[in-house]
Parts: structure tokens; C-alpha cells; sequence
């Protein structure tokens, strides 16, 4: 079972951290090198892609895929966690309109200017914030750039407001239901989150990590498992199947390409070009390909 490499589509339920959910399944399936890509918060549920054996050297290219969610929104309320979650610590008697809702978030699109909520991973010389914050240590955290693809407003009811939203990496929903509060005079915090896509892992074909731990099956009999590469978004691919080649790029030594076999051949290769390297479908490296010659960057054999 440690041999098992690929992606693994899970549905992480609310109440267990996204560490927690990753816990459980290598220790059902006595796994060794497990994953998992972009964070979900305890109270979040959703979308969590799984990284299996050497795949896990592949996270950081899942991690910058646009992801989408659909989330609530409560008015009149802001707490220490920007969800609900945490401490009241402002209120506010306005609930804004849909039409008011509708166009403040019409000016919000493309790269924007966000900071991270105090309850938060981010690290503070050297430290996460979560943790200051737990410790009651005052502290500040820079604003940084993040991008917003789409937002839209699904349904208002009362004091709660339901929206979808197309967003990049680093981009905090907590933060954007906080800001767009103060947009519209009034306060605000997350009251459900829900994440339904990242790259090509979408919740329609994602395992329920509950099925995952109570059915016997093996874990790449289960739907939504993958081949390391086909879950890559927009990559240069090559599939090799020569063995003095396969030895070679185990021993981290570069090698020449034919470049007709590309797998969504560039019409240019006089820059550099990052490129992935496969075997049946599975990357066994990725790196640089100047010309046809490939440079290993980091081999996963």
C-alpha cells in the first residue's frame, strides 16, 4: 500500500481539522507520506485534495489553483475569528440590502488588497498568529495582494446573506465577509463556509472522508482517486518510457527530449520552460527544459 501514489478527492465534513481528516486516512490505510492541499478551517467543510507517497512533492501546484466556495454571511456582528466561531467584539444595527450588497461587490474583482484574520496561520516572527491571538498578544498582520476571479450574492434572508465566490491562493473568505462589513457601514463574519472546487477536485466526485474510513475498500478503488499528473492544471507534460532514461532522472541527471512528443507542445521553447516528466501518467519528475534538454529539479522515483 506505501507504493500507492496519486490524488485523492476528499470531503471534509465540519467539526475536524483538515490536519485531523488527514490523520484518520493514513492510519486506516497504514500510509506513510500523505498530504493534503489548501487548508480548511474546523468549521469549513468541503473540498480537501490528498496528496499519496511521492505526490506529496507536488502540493505547492495544487495549492495555486483557483479555488470556489459557497459561504454565509451574518450582518451586525463582528468577532474575534471573523467566523462563528469567535468572541463578539463589534455589532452594528444596519443589515444592508441586496441591491447595496450588489454594488458594493460589482467594484471587486481581479487583484485586491487583503489582510489575513488574526486567527490564522500566517507567522508572526516566527510565531502563528492564532497562536497570539490565543495568548492575547497584540499584533498586526500586513496586508498582502490576493485575487478575486467572481463574487456573487445567491440569496439574503433576514440578517444572513448567501454567496459564491472564485477566488486565488492566500485569499481568506473570513477576511472578505470582515471587509465587505466595513463597505457597507455595518459589521460582519462568516456563519457557514463551504469549498466546492480547487483546480480540477470538484465536491460531486470528492469521497466522504466518513465512507473513506468505514468501507473496505482500497484506497485506489475509491472514485475521485487519480493519477499524480491528470489532476495538474495547464502543465507541459512528457511520458517516458525509456529506462536509461528513468535511471538517469532517478540519479538526478538531465537527459534530451523529443519535443514532438510533448504533451500540449509550447510553440516556443527558446525561454526555459517548466515542465513535468511522467511514467504511466504518475510525474516522476519536474524541471526546466532548455531547448530538448530537461533538467531535473526534483525527482519523486
Amino acid at each position: 500500500m506505501n507504493k500507492v501514489q496519486g490524488w485523492l478527492n476528499v470531503y471534509k465534513p465540519k467539526g475536524i481539522s483538515s490536519f485531523n481528516a488527514v490523520y484518520k486516512i493514513k492510519k486506516k490505510f497504514n500510509l506513510k507520506k500523505i498530504g493534503h492541499g489548501g487548508t480548511l478551517d474546523p468549521l469549513a467543510e468541503g473540498v480537501l485534495p490528498i496528496a499519496i507517497g511521492k505526490t506529496t512533492k507536488l502540493i505547492p501546484f495544487i495549492n495555486k489553483n483557483i479555488k470556489e466556495y459557497e459561504f454565509k454571511i451574518k450582518w451586525c456582528e463582528q468577532t474575534t475569528t471573523d467566523d462563528s466561531e469567535g468572541e463578539v467584539i463589534a455589532r452594528s444595527l444596519k443589515v444592508p440590502s441586496p441591491l447595496e450588497i450588489n454594488n458594493q461587490i460589482l467594484k471587486l474583482k481581479g487583484s485586491i488588497l487583503q489582510k489575513p484574520p488574526f486567527a490564522s496561520a500566517i507567522k508572526i516572527n516566527g510565531k502563528k498568529a492564532y497562536q497570539l491571538l490565543r495568548e492575547k498578544k497584540n499584533f498586526q498582520i500586513k496586508e498582502r495582494l490576493v485575487f478575486l476571479d467572481k463574487v456573487s450574492l445567491l440569496d439574503s434572508q433576514k440578517q444572513t446573506s448567501k454567496f459564491f465566490i472564485r477566488c486565488g491562493k492566500g485569499f481568506y473568505i473570513r477576511s472578505f465577509a470582515r471587509d465587505l462589513g466595513e463597505k457597507l457601514e455595518t459589521k460582519a463574519h462568516i456563519s457557514s463556509l463551504k469549498r466546492i472546487k480547487v483546480g480540477k477536485f470538484e465536491a460531486k466526485n470528492a469521497n466522504l472522508l466518513d465512507d473513506l474510513l468505514n468501507i473496505r475498500q482500497r484506497l485506489f478503488e475509491f472514485k475521485g482517486f487519480h493519477s499524480s499528473l491528470c489532476m495538474l492544471d495547464d502543465i507541459l507534460a512528457y511520458e517516458i518510457d525509456d529506462e536509461k532514461d528513468i535511471t538517469s532522472i532517478s540519479q538526478g541527471k538531465s537527459i534530451k527530449l523529443d519535443i514532438k512528443k510533448l504533451i500540449k507542445a509550447p510553440l516556443d521553447l527558446t525561454d526555459e520552460k517548466f515542465i513535468f516528466l511522467t511514467v504511466r501518467k504518475n510525474v516522476i519528475s519536474f524541471g526546466k527544459l532548455s531547448g530538448d534538454l530537461f533538467k531535473p529539479n526534483k525527482v519523486l522515483l
